[in-house]
């Protein structure tokens, strides 16, 4: 199959994609935080008058050189998930699975969605990502962690498979043994992982992009060999790049030319990636899996 990035409105690429032709879905939907997400690009410059201080005391001047933002309110959130979220489930393979990530704002409203919507024996786990960056209220205990749901197709027949899945460290590993501790442990419901820094060499400048590390485990753990991957909120392409290494194939929605442009910028290069605008015809599956 073709990898896919799509430009268009997620709903309408959805309703075009065959039943039964994906083997997992990733979803990272705007939060409803009620405001205009931005990430604005900077750099800085030596400037003995500058706006900054530096290393050593070096002072530097601050340029703005652009932004990125989305939208990120909506009237009625449930409304505008639950027709693409009833897709969802169509396109599915039978071994098939979501993972549906929020935060605490909406968490609860979406879980009690997606029990009707899939049913309440489909649902696997409530995975907690945790991090620890960014300001701290002292009016309340700061938020520092997001949701992601795990819902199955069908909870006899999901695939997930821990193979392929990087150990980690013991938190105690002197109380497990030196062969435990040297092979390190399968990750839990709980994962401890740093947010893409806004420094760092992953960050591509776009708001809200999420860890290569957690949708690469997403991706190895749910997707088989080969299998498809579907993120229709592709954001900076970050689900792609991990279908990519993990040697699955991907296709990717998003209705905001700046997601564009930045993924256009991540997949350069790449020969097997497709960019598409508008919703069209469906995109090609192959024979792929079969449930």
């Amino acid at each position: 199959m073709k990898n896919r990035v799509i430009l268009a409105d997620n709903l309408a690429v959805l309703r075009r994609l065959p039943d039964a032709s994906v083997d997992l879905v990733y979803i990272d939907p705007p939060f409803n935080t009620g405001r205009r997400q931005v990430r604005r690009e900077i750099k800085t410059v030596p400037d003995a008058d500058g706006d900054r201080t530096g290393f050593g005391g070096r002072r530097y001047r601050t340029i703005r050189i652009g932004a990125r933002s989305f939208e990120d309110a909506f009237d009625d959130y449930l409304a505008f998930l639950e027709p693409r979220l009833i897709e969802t489930r169509r396109v599915l393979r039978r071994t098939g699975s979501l993972y549906f990530h929020i935060d605490y704002r909406e968490v609860h409203y979406c879980k009690v969605l997606l029990d009707a919507l899939f049913g309440r024996e489909c649902f696997l786990n409530e995975i907690i990502w945790a991090y620890d960056y960014g300001a701290r209220t002292r009016r309340r205990w700061p938020a520092k962690h997001d949701n992601i749901l795990l819902y199955a197709r069908d909870p006899q027949a999901y695939y997930f498979s821990v193979e392929e899945l990087d150990r980690i460290p013991y938190m105690a590993p002197r109380l497990v043994g030196a062969a435990k501790a040297a092979r390190g442990k399968l990750p839990t419901d709980t994962w401890w992982h740093t947010i893409v820094s806004p420094t760092g060499k992953e960050k591509l400048g776009y708001p809200a992009q999420k860890p290569l590390g957690v949708l690469s485990r997403i991706v190895k753990a749910s997707c088989p060999p080969g299998g498809v991957v579907l993120d229709y909120f592709a954001g900076s392409g970050t689900t792609g790049e991990a279908a990519l290494r993990a040697g699955r194939s991907f296709i990717l929605v998003d209705n905001n030319p700046e997601a564009l442009r930045v993924m256009k910028r991540r997949f350069a290069g790449r020969p097997e990636v497709e960019f598409i605008r508008g919703a069209g015809r469906p995109p090609s599956i192959g024979p792929g899996r079969r449930s």
